[in-house]
């Protein structure tokens, strides 16, 4: 179902918040002109195990949002997280009990960070050692850059996820970036048409 219009509200203004005044290490944004449908990037914290690392995430919003809490996944592998699936925190649709209307993408984002810097366990997580999340956070970027939500969306990421992966990542954005072959008058085509399908 579509948004009602208090949450097109809502969100509308949640967006200029986490805009001019992001979470520390987060950014956010929606997919186009869908409110419903966020992405997030969290830089992982210096001083933390996910130092160095970009995580690439999704938060969506319910028709009845502010009044309802939205569904958390995380797509970049992490070590704390399972990918592609709904997380149990206290601020997503696991728990409808515990929501409050007041909090916005901002909290929603800052309490997914928070949480992921801890070690409890819970509907979604996994248990990784500090090598592997180190790993992990080292291979980010070559795993961002070639998603397409990752390069669609934050571009203004893309120089520094580049340099921190290093030579063999940046042909392979650049190959991901490059325009399709066109066939030749009368011939056939070559290649699949673009999609935003990972």
């Amino acid at each position: 179902m579509p948004l009602q219009a208090a949450g097109v509200r809502r969100l509308q203004k949640d967006l200029k918040e986490v805009t001019s005044d992001p979470p520390p290490f987060i950014c956010a944004k929606p997919d186009g002109d869908d409110l419903a449908n966020w992405y997030y990037l969290i830089e992982g914290p210096p001083d933390s195990l996910y130092a160095g690392g970009m995580y690439l995430g999704r938060v969506t919003f319910p028709d009845n949002y502010p009044f309802a809490p939205p569904g958390i996944f995380m797509i970049t592998p992490n070590g704390r997280f399972q990918v592609d699936t709904r997380l149990c925190l206290s601020i997503s649709d696991y728990h409808p009990e515990t929501w409050s209307p007041m909090w916005g993408a901002g909290t929603i984002l800052t309490g997914v960070l928070s949480f992921m810097l801890e070690t409890a366990g819970t509907v979604g997580s996994i248990n990784t050692t500090d090598a592997q999340k180190k790993k992990f956070a080292k291979d980010s970027h070559a795993f961002n850059l070639s998603n397409k939500i990752f390069l669609r969306l934050f571009e203004e990421k893309h120089a520094k996820a580049e340099e921190l992966a290093g030579s063999s990542a940046s042909a392979k954005v650049l190959k991901a970036k490059a325009p399709k072959a066109k066939a030749a008058k009368g011939g056939r085509k070559r290649g699949r048409p673009d999609s935003d399908e990972d």
